[in-house]
């Protein structure tokens, strides 16, 4: 594989959840096509427009006559809350992240903090020190906000972080920040629109400290590993 920034060094690293550490593309349609259904909603136009934001966002541009947004979104997040079947980690995302020095990562999630930990808690993966989630901020993906609090929370500035992204939204959350962007590949294939490097899973990749103590990208290879 070719390296991603080969020549770059970041101050800290931050991920999106879904689809970009975790895949929950399966649990996450099962439950909002059952709510695109209740609400008379055409399943295979509206399915795309789901990922990587929040639900608040995405129900409130449907504009749907006769519901109570707060009420709606509460019950999607309980039932999302309940089916974590098919949840699993992208290829070496776990290895990637255990071997992140603790300080110097987070995940930024449009998801809320109790589906947050629910879905790294069914795939395995580790809950970093710093998390900012949908309720930590006014606007949510596409608008910058997440990911400018969670280089704040990690004492970087965004320009100084690597963002790991999966969906459109989040990529251009990123970019908005001044973030570098890494799209991860595993279960969307969105790289083909954007001028980021991409990757398909963490497998073949390790983080390192180089000798100023900032993050770099190797490949397991070239780690000796």
């Amino acid at each position: 594989m070719s390296l991603p920034f080969p020549d770059r060094a970041f101050g800290a690293f931050m991920f999106d959840m879904d689809g970009t550490i975790l895949s929950s593309i399966a649990a996450t349609e099962r439950v909002w096509s059952a709510w695109a259904i209740k609400h008379g909603l055409d399943v295979a136009t509206f399915l795309p427009t789901i990922h990587g934001v929040r639900a608040y966002e995405t129900i409130s541009r449907l504009n749907l006559p006769g519901i109570d947004l707060m009420t709606e979104i509460e019950e999607l997040t309980q039932a999302e809350f309940d089916d974590v079947d098919d949840i699993e980690s992208i290829h070496g995302a776990a290895n990637f992240l255990n071997a992140l020095p603790a300080e110097r990562w987070a995940i930024v999630t449009s998801a809320p903090r109790r589906l947050a930990l629910r879905r790294l808690e069914a795939a395995g993966l580790p809950v970093p020190r710093t998390m900012v989630t949908g309720e930590d901020v006014a606007n949510g993906k596409p608008a910058p906000d997440c990911f400018l609090l969670g280089a704040e929370r990690l004492g970087h500035k965004a320009e100084d972080c690597l963002v790991f992204e999966d969906a459109p939204a989040g990529i251009r959350a990123a970019e908005a920040a001044g973030a570098q962007v890494l799209v991860i590949t595993a279960t969307h294939n969105h790289a083909g629109g954007t001028p980021h490097p991409s990757i398909s899973g963490y497998g073949a990749l390790t983080p390192r400290l180089d000798s100023a103590s900032r993050l770099t990208l190797a490949t397991l290879l070239a780690a000796g590993a």
